[in-house]
C-alpha cells in the first residue's frame, strides 16, 4: 500500500496513519481475557474474576495500550515502506475526521538529512607535532621531587621565600565585616605555587615569624565564591612558622622509591620518557583529530534534525548535572540548565556524527578488529597488569563500542589528512601539554 508522506519543512514530514476499530477492540478483548485470568479482585478468587468486572476496571488503560501499540507499529511499517529514516520520536496526534470503522492519526517526525561532502582536497588542516625533551623530563623529576619533599622549621629570624611552607592565622573583612571563609588558624600553604591568591602570597613574601601585616585584596570578578567575587578585602595576617623545603636528591634511591625496576636514575629517566611519549601521542591525536574533523565540518553541508539536537542537549544537561552531583552540589538533579547553553556543542556534535557516519559509510571506514585489539593494548600498557585491563574492555560492550567509536573517529581523520592539504607544525612539548587535548 502506497504511503503518503507530506513535507512540511526541510526534514519535516507528515504521514496519516488509519487503523480498523475491529483490530483495536479485538486485541483489548484478547488482553483483557488475558489479564483475567490472573488479575487478583477482592471477593472473587483468582482466575474467577467476571470480564465485565475486569472491562470496567482495567479496560481504559489495556485500550490505552493498545492503541500505542498499534499506532507504533503503523508508524514504523509506513516509514519502512517509504523508505524513511526517522530522526528521534514522532509527534502523533489524533484526528477527528476519521472513516467510518477507523481511527485516524496524524504523525509529524523528522528525517536525517542528506549529507553533501565537498572535495577533501582544498580543505587546509595544521598538523602539529611534539617531543619530548630533556627539559620535559628535567621538570617531571622535579615534579616527582616535590611530591616528596619534607619539611624542617628556619631560624626564627627568617624570612618566608617561595617553596616554604607557612603556617599563618588570618582574617578578612568587608566593609569592617568578617565574610564566611575569611577567617582561619594555623593554615597553612606553600608560597609561590598558586595555592592562594597573588596579593596574599605577596604579603606573606618576606615576613617573618611572629610579624602581623593589614593589607588589601581583591577578589577577581570570577572568583568561586560569589559573595566575594569583585570585592576588595582587608586582611589581617600573622605568621606563626616557617618550614623551608628539603627536596630529595636525584639518585638511585629516588628511582628505587619511585617503584623503578632497575633501581637507577637512568632508568627513571626511561620510564618518565615512555609514559610522556604516550601521553604526547594521545595529545597529538586528539588534537590533530579536531582539526581534521573542522576540516570535515567545512567542506559538509547539511540541514540538522531539531529532534537530535534537543536529544543531545538533554544528555548534555544529565552529564552536567550529574558532575554537580559528584562535586557536593545539592538537588543537583534538578538544577535549571538552560538548554541554550548547550546548544553550540550540541549542534557540533549532531552535525560531526551525521558527517563522520557519512564518509565512514562511503569509504569503508569501520573499525577493523585488529585496531581495536591495538588501541586496548596501547590503553593497558601503562597499568600494572595490562593484561587485566585487555579483559576488562573486551568483557563489556559498551566499553567495547567506545573503543571502536574513538579507532573509527582515528580512521575518519586519517582519511581526511590523506586527502587534504596539510601543513606540519613543530610545537614544543610544554606548548602541547599546555593545550586542551
Amino acid at each position: 500500500m502506497a504511503v503518503n508522506v507530506e513535507t512540511l519543512d526541510k526534514l519535516e514530514r507528515k504521514i496519516t496513519l488509519n487503523l480498523p476499530l475491529s483490530a483495536i477492540q479485538g486485541e483489548v478483548e484478547t488482553r483483557l481475557k488475558r489479564l483475567a485470568r490472573t488479575v487478583k479482585m477482592d471477593g472473587f478468587r483468582p482466575g474467577k474474576v467476571p470480564m465485565n468486572v475486569v472491562s470496567q476496571r482495567y479496560g481504559y488503560s489495556v485500550q490505552y495500550e493498545v492503541l500505542n501499540d498499534k499506532v507504533g507499529e503503523a508508524f514504523s511499517q509506513a516509514a519502512n515502506e517509504a523508505q524513511l529514516r526517522v530522526a528521534g520520536q514522532p509527534r502523533i496526534t489524533e484526528k477527528q475526521d476519521a472513516p467510518e470503522g477507523e481511527v485516524s492519526f496524524d504523525a509529524i517526525f523528522e528525517v536525517y538529512p542528506e549529507v553533501k561532502i565537498g572535495d577533501l582536497a582544498d580543505a587546509e588542516v595544521e598538523k602539529l607535532s611534539a617531543e619530548v625533551t630533556d627539559s620535559a623530563i628535567d621538570k617531571t623529576v622535579d615534579i616527582l621531587r616535590k611530591q616528596r619533599r619534607s619539611f624542617a622549621q628556619r631560624a626564627m629570624d627568617a624570612a618566608a621565600q617561595d617553596g616554604d611552607r607557612v603556617t599563618v592565622d588570618f582574617e578578612g573583612k568587608i566593609d569592617g565585616e568578617v565574610f564566611e571563609g575569611g577567617k582561619a588558624e594555623d593554615f597553612q600553604f606553600l608560597v609561590g605555587e598558586g595555592q592562594m591568591l597573588k596579593e596574599f602570597e605577596d604579603a606573606v613574601r618576606g615576613m617573618k615569624p611572629g610579624e602581623s601585616k593589614t593589607f588589601p585584596l581583591a577578589f577577581p570578578e570570577e572568583y568561586h565564591g560569589k559573595d566575594v567575587a569583585g570585592k576588595t578585602a582587608d586582611f589581617l595576617v600573622t605568621v606563626k612558622k616557617i618550614e623551608a623545603a628539603h627536596l630529595p636528591e636525584v639518585n638511585d634511591a629516588l628511582a628505587k622509591s619511585l617503584g623503578i625496576a632497575d633501581g637507577t636514575v637512568d632508568g627513571l629517566r626511561a620510564d618518565i620518557k615512555t609514559n610522556l611519549e604516550r601521553e604526547v601521542k594521545f595529545r597529538l591525536l586528539a588534537r590533530n583529530k579536531q582539526a581534521a574533523m573542522d576540516a570535515l565540518l567545512s567542506k559538509s553541508e547539511l540541514d540538522l534534525p531539531n529532534a537530535s539536537v534537543e536529544a543531545e542537549i538533554d544528555r548534555l544537561r544529565e552529564a552536567a548535572r550529574a558532575d554537580l552531583k559528584q562535586r557536593g552540589m545539592k538537588d543537583a538533579d534538578k538544577a535549571e540548565i538552560p538548554a541554550d547553553v548547550f546548544r553550540p556543542q550540541a549542534e557540533r556534535r549532531v552535525r560531526l556524527g551525521l558527517v563522520v557516519a557519512e564518509l565512514v559509510k562511503a569509504n569503508s571506514l569501520h573499525a577493523k578488529p585488529e585496531q581495536l585489539k591495538a588501541h586496548i593494548d596501547e590503553l593497558a600498557a601503562s597499568y600494572e597488569k595490562p593484561e587485566d585491563v585487555v579483559r576488562w574492555y573486551f568483557g563489556d560492550r559498551q566499553r567495547l563500542a567506545e573503543v571502536e567509536a574513538v579507532v573509527i573517529e582515528t580512521n575518519v581523520a586519517d582519511y581526511i589528512l590523506g586527502k587534504a592539504k596539510v601543513s606540519e607544525k613543530a610545537v614544543s612539548f610544554e606548548e602541547l601539554m599546555g593545550q586542551q587535548g
